[in-house]
């Protein structure tokens, strides 16, 4: 643990900026991103910043605020719901369905983590962890956009454990996995998958391995190995810098 949290204090330090600001969701991912810069940092340097929606659960805002009270963290509050409302209004609302507006929260959220890192000299860090970031289940210039992605590498099960580790709550690690980005969303209930059978998936193809030797090692389905493969290979764009002739 200490080695990732000496490699945050390292990034940070690069970029000479005062501190950090996290978008806090209640989730366990952007919890363990607030503590781990917490213990690298100092709590005086890390901002969190809520930002619901119309479809927030009443209980993200609890556990977020305990926790910033816990750790000691500034907390800002910015309602978000206002300016996806006036996005949606402007765009084609005939067609508009949970994932459009899904994503033009999340891309509102990013707007309002970048305008504070540039008032308050800091940089944004990113939440999604390794099994999110190589199916691609992330918003393109919305959760996937940030300045330092300390999760990046760890997959959900990972994160996990790390979350066990520097004391996130049990509430929040037993939390279902939720971009709260529509009511009643979950991400295992989206991408059609446990983590748990998702993860040694994806950790088998990073290692080179065939279709069929991952269902034999995994125990999943060869269907299900194909589907999770296409995910990967048709997401690609999303971790790939703009194509530039």
């Amino acid at each position: 643990m200490k080695e990732l949290t000496d490699k945050i204090r390292d990034s940070i330090e690069r970029t000479e900026c005062k501190g950090v600001v996290i978008g806090l969701s209640g989730g366990i991912d952007s919890a363990v991103v607030a503590k781990l810069c917490v213990n690298a940092i100092g709590a005086e340097n890390v901002m969190g910043v809520f930002m619901p929606s119309s479809v927030t659960p009443v209980d993200d805002y609890r556990v977020t605020t305990e926790i910033c009270s816990d750790w000691k963290m500034d907390l800002r509050i910015l309602d978000v719901q206002p300016a996806v409302d006036s996005l949606s209004a402007i765009l084609a609302s005939s067609i508009d369905t949970p994932l459009d507006r899904g994503n033009i929260t999340a891309r509102c959220r990013m707007i309002v983590l970048y305008n504070l890192a540039k008032k308050y000299s800091r940089v944004v860090m990113g939440t999604s962890n390794e099994s999110e970031m190589m199916i691609g289940y992330f918003t393109k210039f919305g959760d996937g956009a940030f300045d330092i992605s300390p999760l990046s590498g760890l997959f959900k099960t990972h994160v996990r454990q790390i979350a066990k580790i520097i004391g996130v709550p049990d509430e929040i690690i037993q939390r279902p996995p939720s971009a709260g980005l529509w009511e009643g969303q979950t991400d295992e209930e989206d991408m059609g998958i446990s983590y748990e059978e998702l993860d040694p998936i994806l950790y088998s193809m990073s290692q080179g391995r065939s279709d069929k030797e991952i269902s034999d090692l995994t125990g999943s389905s060869i269907g299900k190995v194909k589907r999770i493969r296409k995910l990967v290979r048709d997401s690609e764009h999303k971790r790939t810098q703009p194509i530039s002739p």
